[in-house]
Order: C-alpha cells, then sequence, then structure tokens
C-alpha cells in the first residue's frame, strides 16, 4: 500500500498550506462572524472549542477527506468490533470493553465481556471491603495507607485520577505511588507509613517488569522485619495478567485481580488497574469514570466526523505536525489537580503514535507523535509562556478549563479562568508594533526608548490553541477527558498507518540495563563493549569522579 503522501487528499491539503501562509485568525474571525459558534462540539458536560486553530472551513474539508482516505471509519468500526489491530503482538486492543453496557457490546465480544463485569465487582467489593474497615491487616487493624507499585501504565492512570479527584477535605485512606527504581522513592514512603496499616498493591501486566518487581521485594522486605513474614500475604495484593507469576511471588489466590492481555498498559486504568481508584475513592465513583468514557465511547463511535471530537482534534494534530512541522503540543490544565494530566498524555500519544515504521515496517516519510509537554496554569504562565507568546517555534497549545469550583471561593476560580481564557486571547492576537508604542506613550515612555522597547513588546500572535472546557471536574467528565485524548491517538494512528499498541521502543534500553547492572554487582565492567560506559560503570564502583 502506498504512503498516505501519495494520496490526492494529502497533497491536496499540501497544496492548501500555501495557499493558506499569512492566514492571520483575528481576520478569520471578522469574516465568519458564525466561526466561534460553528468551530465547536459540545457534549454533556465538555466543550471542544477549536476556533481558534488556524485553519479555514475548506481546511476542515480537506483533512475530513483525509481521514476517510485512510479509512478511519473502517479502522474506528475494526477496533470497536474487537478485531486483532495489534499487528506486531497479534491482539485485539479492548480496552473500550472495560467500560461498555453489556447491551452495548458486540456479540463475539459477550464472553470478554462477562469476565469484565465479575472482575469489576470483584475490584469494587475488595475495594468497599477496605474502605469500611472489613478488611484489616495482619494485626487486625484498619487499613489507612495504600502503596501502588508499579510503572508506566501501570500507575500513571490511577495516580492521575486519584489526584485530580481527591476530596477538598482530604480522605482517611491515604493514596502513594511507587514507580521509580531510585531507591530513595520507596524508602521516602515508607517512611511515612505504618506497616500495620498499610496495604501494598503490586500492579504489573507482566509481573516480570525489573522496577516494579524489585521495588515488591523492598516493600516486602520492609513489612517482613515489622510484622514478620507470616503478615505479608495479608498485606499485599496483585493485580496482573499473569496471575501464576503473582501467585509465585507469594499472592494469595483470592488477592490477585487478573486482566486480559489485549489490555495495553497505557490503557488500562479501567480494568482492575483502577483497584487504587476503587479504593481511594469508591467503588461508586470508579464506576462514573468508566460510565463517562463509555459516554465518549459512543460520541466517536457514532458522531459523524465534521462532528466528531477525536476525529477533529485528531486531524488538527496532523495538520500542525504534517503541515506546519510543529514538533511539539503544550497541554496546559487551568486545574491544579490535574497537573498529572501532561505526564499521562506523554505517554498514552508518545508510547502509542512515537513510531518511525508503518504497520507493514515499511519506514513513515512523514512526522508521527510530536513532543507532549506541559504544566498547570497559571504556574506555567510564569515559566514558558514567553515561549508560547514570543518564541521562534508554533507550539500549538492544550487550554483546560473547570468552570465549577467546590472551595466556595468564587472570586480565585474567576480569576483562574481570567487567566486561562486571557492567555489564548493573547496567543491568538498578539500585540502589533504600534499597539505597543501607543501602550509606551500613555506610560510616559520618551522617543529615546520608546522604538526599541516596542519591539521588545510585540507579540506576533496568529498563535494556535484549542479549548477544552469541563462543566466540572467529577469522575464523569474526566473519564470522558481521558477517553477523548485515547480516541484521539488512535485516529492518529489510522492517518499515519502505524501500530498504536504496542511499545517495542521501550525493550532495548532495559536489555542494555541488564547487561551494565551485571557490570556494577560483578566484577567485570571490562566485559562492556561500549567505552563511555565502561568508564561510567567503572567510576560508580569506586563512588567517586577522580578517576
Amino acid at each position: 500500500m502506498p504512503s498516505i503522501t501519495q494520496s490526492i487528499a494529502w497533497q491536496k491539503l499540501a497544496a492548501h498550506r500555501v495557499h493558506c501562509e499569512g492566514m492571520a485568525l483575528p481576520q478569520l474571525f471578522m469574516r465568519d462572524t458564525a466561526r466561534a459558534k460553528d468551530f465547536r462540539v459540545l457534549l454533556p458536560g465538555l466543550l471542544v472549542d477549536y476556533s481558534r486553530h488556524l485553519l479555514h472551513r475548506e481546511t476542515l474539508t480537506l483533512l475530513l477527506q483525509l481521514a476517510e482516505t485512510a479509512g478511519v471509519s473502517g479502522w474506528r468500526r475494526r477496533l470497536f468490533e474487537g478485531e486483532s489491530l495489534n499487528n506486531t503482538e497479534g491482539r485485539a486492543a479492548l480496552h473500550m470493553l472495560l467500560r461498555t453496557a453489556s447491551r452495548d457490546t458486540p456479540a463475539a465480544l459477550q464472553e470478554q465481556a462477562a469476565e469484565v463485569t465479575a472482575m469489576l465487582a470483584r475490584v469494587c467489593a475488595f475495594a468497599a471491603a477496605v474502605r469500611d474497615g472489613s478488611m484489616r491487616g495482619a494485626t487486625g487493624r484498619t487499613i489507612s495507607d495504600i502503596i501502588n507499585i508499579g510503572i508506566g501504565g501501570s500507575h500513571l492512570g490511577p495516580e492521575l485520577v486519584i489526584e485530580a479527584l481527591a476530596p477538598i477535605g482530604g480522605s482517611s485512606l491515604r493514596s502513594h505511588f511507587v514507580s521509580n527504581v531510585d531507591p530513595q522513592h520507596v524508602a521516602g514512603i515508607l517512611a511515612g507509613v505504618d506497616p500495620a496499616r498499610t496495604l501494598v498493591i503490586v500492579t504489573s501486566k507482566t509481573f516480570t517488569t525489573h522496577e516494579t518487581r524489585v521495588n515488591a521485594e523492598t516493600v516486602r522486605t520492609w513489612l517482613a522485619k515489622a510484622l514478620g513474614p507470616q503478615a505479608v500475604a495479608q498485606h499485599f495484593v496483585a493485580v496482573s495478567a499473569s496471575p501464576d507469576k503473582a501467585r509465585a511471588f507469594g499472592m494469595l489466590a483470592e488477592r490477585v485481580f487478573d486482566f486480559r492481555e489485549w489490555v495495553g498498559g497505557r490503557y488500562s486504568l479501567w480494568s482492575a488497574v483502577g483497584l487504587p481508584i476503587a479504593i481511594a475513592l469508591g467503588p461508586d465513583t470508579f464506576r462514573a469514570l468508566l460510565a463517562g468514557a463509555a459516554q465518549m465511547d459512543r460520541h466517536f463511535l457514532e458522531a459523524p466526523p465534521e462532528r466528531n471530537a477525536p476525529i477533529i482534534l485528531a486531524l488538527l494534530g496532523v495538520w500542525y505536525a504534517n503541515f506546519f512541522g510543529a514538533q511539539t503540543r503544550a497541554v496546559i490544565p487551568y486545574r491544579h489537580s490535574l497537573q498529572l494530566l501532561p505526564a499521562y498524555l506523554q505517554q498514552l500519544e508518545m508510547e502509542s503514535n512515537g513510531k518511525r515504521v508503518r504497520r507493514n515496517g515499511e519506514a513513515v516519510d512523514y512526522a508521527t507523535a510530536p513532543v507532549i509537554w506541559g504544566d498547570v496554569g497559571s504556574n506555567a504562565q510564569h515559566a514558558f509562556f514567553q515561549l508560547l507568546h514570543q518564541g521562534t517555534v508554533l507550539v500549538p497549545v492544550d487550554f483546560i478549563a473547570v468552570l465549577r469550583d467546590d472551595t466556595g471561593n468564587q472570586h480565585q476560580q474567576y480569576m483562574l479562568l481570567a487567566n486561562c481564557f486571557a492567555q489564548a486571547e493573547a496567543l491568538m492576537h498578539g500585540r502589533s508594533e504600534t499597539q505597543a508604542q501607543q501602550e509606551l506613550t500613555a506610560l510616559g515612555v520618551t522617543h529615546a526608548r520608546l522604538e526599541l522597547l516596542a519591539k521588545h513588546r510585540t507579540f506576533p500572535g496568529n498563535r494556535p490553541s484549542c479549548m477544552l472546557v469541563l462543566d466540572r471536574l467529577d469522575a464523569r467528565t474526566l473519564g470522558m477527558l481521558i477517553a477523548l485524548y485515547e480516541h484521539r491517538t488512535f485516529v492518529q494512528s489510522c492517518i499515519w498507518d502505524i501500530n498504536p499498541f504496542d511499545q517495542m521502543g521501550v525493550e532495548l534500553g532495559k536489555q542494555l540495563a541488564g547487561q551494565i547492572l551485571q557490570g556494577l554487582e560483578g566484577d567485570a565492567p571490562r566485559m562492556l563493549t561500549d567505552a563511555a560506559t565502561r568508564l561510567l560503570v567503572e567510576q560508580a564502583l569506586h563512588g567517586d569522579l577522580k578517576r
């Protein structure tokens, strides 16, 4: 199959991009008075406003033709019907099944749906027992702290959700996440918890992930030392697609919550991997999170492409990555509890679509996933917004705003929203040199410095952004938001003709780390073939940089 770049749709977009050179966003709004109303998708509780993007109505038409050429609707159907889209690993990607009501499940997937329903019931029952105190530790005391040990998808999703939805007044249950193999990470967490009141959840799809195993062994040793080896099984729980390996580690069979191989790590928070969510926030909240994601699934599956939020956002990403050369995208949530969202999306998008070969193994001749980065507003305004406004690179921005606030501090909530909306407006309009001169003159700046300062206070504007607005931040809307980004990522993979469900790029470094570890713990660093690595290992063994 020829590259998508050889298609008529792609070539039309390339020609159209030349025609769009010099377009000015403020002028687009002046010429098209319905733009603000038409360039948006409104769903219950979620607004996607893409009116501040560098595109005409014709651009949208051409982008939708590209999606049709790439067969997005067919790929979408195959995804929801459970076909084996992960061609390198030979399996389907059925994460939508984890949150789909049984009445919506295709007939061919009823058996898998029944498994999902049964496991969700187990997860919710266990979470309820921990929360109401009927599940206790070895000494008979109730659980106060949950330590989740995992890495990547085994912790990013649950940690994001728990932090995003944590009750304002706090909770009697504290959640901790151990991911990094850095010994100071786990030591710092263990120093602040009581082993007699701690439940440990070891989350690993294969139960062979080195970092997770090492951290789990460290925590197991700590707990056995405090309570005795016989107490360990009562304080440990496993979540894994390899339940036999979890039991071999010492887990009780009734404390192992399994999920299937078709649940990818970065799509797994909806599965038993969400056990920490159900414990920390309650089973009802976890179910509401699933319901919100299912609502977005239905929208993605049923809405026409021109009114389909994941498809529109994906096409905008393709527009900038492939026709403007944008290599990054910033994600700026204006709600502090969403501070982990950029990190979560980094894995979701960059691990899914950061690929250099197509499904058939041929090298791509176009850009794929951009770098995702960001931070919470308004902190970001005092850090990297200088580059967004006056830098030399094009960085499309996703702003995420939440209309309602539960603290009762309306003034600060309005102040937060004002900053969010103002940044999007400032990126679009900028400030001309003439406007800067007028403002400086009003401030009494003399002619001697007027021209110089005006140049420094000029903002080019015309910087694109998207505004995603949640009515309120609750489990349902958060589920919708995460699923929106999941489907956005999938649509882009269809256009780029890549497999978004494997992650072979993480393997090589892990393999080399095992060899280097042997050099560090053994006595033969000279066996390492890379000279720079060998020297670093020798310095690490001597504990200094003097050699």
